[in-house]
């Protein structure tokens, strides 16, 4: 089979995955795909945590058309028991010839074993197919693998001068329709989403999905509120048993208001830190443990300073609609002191940008 070939299947194999984005964690996305004398006879990707992997479902479609079939799959099988048995096991018993793999996994549990033991059953492997557009449908996986934590990625809208706001708040709306339908897909395919209560207060926002006839789901919502101002009156409060909401306040906020909140829906997370500043790398881990992969971050200034300051930005979703408001009060995407010196001015990599209707969106990730 020819490299063109390869990357015509590992491209099918891609697309499949990327199905599921927002709807496997902890899990990465992952597609496969069965190549039996160049026609494709099975294909699937992994749908969600604890259900069957990708190629298990390829697999089944195939049928004993697998044997000696090529299987394309975008991550490296995994070759231990979890809430699934190894994947490397059913690839073997099922008679694959040669397995292409996009990237290693970057799990410790995974890394290389699953290669390994398709090579010592004697099948063919290659590594290295389209890695780099494998490893990008999974950057938050692999973040949160290599360091730790949720990738998160900071959504902005202002102006041509860089407001994000009026002088007296109004905010409504600075960007196009059609770039806020972006934002509905981002939230779509992100675990969680984040903000202030500075925003609560002045939008009274919902921070759902709305994709109208689209598959769609809501992500989870992460309000950093550190003495529990949050109204009870407020959407998100009155939809908090519909759309799971997490509340991060200080260990000194009102317990009755925590009570309030908790009987409502809301989950309250006391963390480190002073009133006004709440630790936000605990924050960030405490996500991190319950098992989520990424954060969609739609603070005002002070939140997306305090992120930025503790370097927790890996990607950025930057919008400039054409318009001027003026104003030396009306606020900006980041406050705080700023840097002195040109030369320490947070570098950016990998710039993409793109329009949508008269709004431009820079696309971008931080070099730290």
């Amino acid at each position: 089979m020819h490299y063109s070939d390869d990357l015509k299947y590992m491209h099918r194999a891609l697309e499949l995955a990327i199905v599921a984005r927002g709807r496997t964690r902890p899990n990465p996305v992952v597609g496969a795909v069965i190549v039996n004398g160049g026609e494709i006879v099975g294909q699937g990707y992994h749908k969600q945590a604890g259900t069957p992997h990708a190629e298990v479902h390829a697999l089944q479609q195939a049928g004993l058309r697998a044997n000696g079939a090529t299987l394309y799959v975008t991550l490296e099988p995994c070759n231990h028991y979890g809430k699934t048995p190894p994947c490397t096991k059913a690839i073997i018993e099922a008679g694959i010839k040669k397995v292409v793999v996009a990237t290693l996994d970057p799990n410790p549990r995974v890394c290389g074993q699953g290669m390994k033991a398709l090579t010592e059953a004697g099948i063919e492997t290659t590594i290295g197919i389209m890695e780099a557009e494998a490893q990008k449908i999974n950057e938050a996986f692999f973040t949160k693998i290599i360091k730790g934590r949720p990738f998160v990625s900071l959504k902005v809208a202002m102006t041509l001068d860089g407001k994000i706001a009026t002088y007296s708040g109004n905010s409504r709306w600075i960007t196009g329709e059609k770039s806020r339908h972006y934002v509905h897909e981002l939230r779509n395919i992100y675990d969680v989403i984040m903000v202030g209560i500075g925003t609560v207060l002045m939008d009274d926002p919902l921070l759902n999905t709305r994709l109208g006839g689209v598959d769609s789901r809501d992500p989870i919502r992460a309000i950093v509120d550190s003495n529990l101002q949050i109204p009870l009156v407020s959407q998100i409060v009155k939809s908090a048993k519909e759309q799971p909401t997490m509340v991060f306040c200080s260990k000194q906020a009102d317990k009755q208001s925590e009570a309030q909140l908790i009987i409502q829906g809301i989950e309250v997370i006391r963390v480190k830190g002073e009133a006004d500043k709440l630790d936000i790398e605990e924050i960030v881990s405490i996500i991190g443990h319950k098992g989520y992969n990424s954060i969609l971050l739609e603070g005002g200034a002070g939140l997306n300073t305090a992120m930025l300051e503790q370097r927790l930005i890996d990607k950025l979703y930057w919008f400039i609609a054409p318009k001027i408001i003026g104003g030396s009060q009306a606020p900006g995407p980041i406050g705080g002191p700023g840097v002195s010196i040109m030369d320490d001015a947070i570098k950016l990599d990998s710039i993409s940008i793109n329009r949508f209707g008269q709004d431009i969106m820079i696309t971008a990730y931080t070099r730290w």
